[in-house]
């Protein structure tokens, strides 16, 4: 998958990021009041949850290095396209599913403990576990991760995305409400416009019909010449 297609869902997907975890990033400590280390708290969580979304890119990266291996990766294109167009329907379904409920509510308690820590340290933790919470964007995004088929490019394609969505999370956290919550609920209703568009990018990728960037040719098989020698 194109890089920019991770960094344009991170960008446009960091409106659903504003709903969801912005109260998160207003209720964040604050090490100092004065501006520098105020900046440099915000930018320690925000470069946290960057470093758990390459580690995801690792995993997923690594998973479609195997698909890949095994002469699958088409079949995994089309594969995560399809389960993503399923996601927009299923997932208010799954965040009620008991398994995913525990878990976050543990990670939510051990959040909370941190939020009463002054530090650049807890931040960071902060951050890291952030990245971990259920959320449908970062799924999407591990996805297009899976389908580069290699663990650092999976890595990269995570570490785009998650800068793409650090400009808005940055800037609620210092401004404390920079977009209008009534224009952010219209505003996210395009969220699922990028999900669907990238579930087709994916499935015209696992189609292999040779054209470039948008479905290039992953069989390797090279195209027939009519000269023969």
């Amino acid at each position: 998958m194109d890089l920019w297609t991770a960094f344009i869902l991170g960008l446009a997907g960091s409106l659903h990021c504003a709903g969801m975890c912005g109260p998160l990033a207003l209720a964040l400590p604050t090490p100092d009041h004065r501006l520098t280390p105020l900046l440099a708290g915000r930018l320690a969580y925000n470069a946290g949850r960057v470093v758990t979304y390459c580690l995801l890119g690792l995993l997923f990266g690594l998973l479609g290095k195997v698909f890949a291996v095994a002469g699958l990766q088409q079949t995994l294109s089309i594969a995560l396209g399809v389960a993503l167009l399923l996601g927009l329907f299923l997932s208010p379904k799954l965040v009620r599913w008991f398994p995913i409920t525990r878990t976050v509510n543990a990670l939510k308690h051990r959040m909370a403990g941190l939020l009463r820590q002054r530090s650049f340290t807890a931040l960071t933790v902060l951050g890291l576990l952030n990245g971990l919470l259920p959320c449908g964007l970062v799924y999407v995004a591990c996805a297009g991760a899976a389908a580069t088929g290699d663990l650092l490019k999976g890595a990269e394609y995570m570490a785009v995305f998650g800068i793409g969505t650090v400009p808005m999370m940055l800037a609620i956290s210092l401004s404390g409400s920079l977009v209008p919550i009534r224009i952010r609920l219209k505003l996210t209703k395009a969220v699922p416009v990028a999900v669907g568009l990238l579930a087709a990018l994916l499935i015209l990728r696992g189609m292999s019909l040779g054209i470039p960037y948008v479905s290039p040719n992953l069989s390797g098989d090279k195209p027939a010449s009519c000269c023969h020698e």
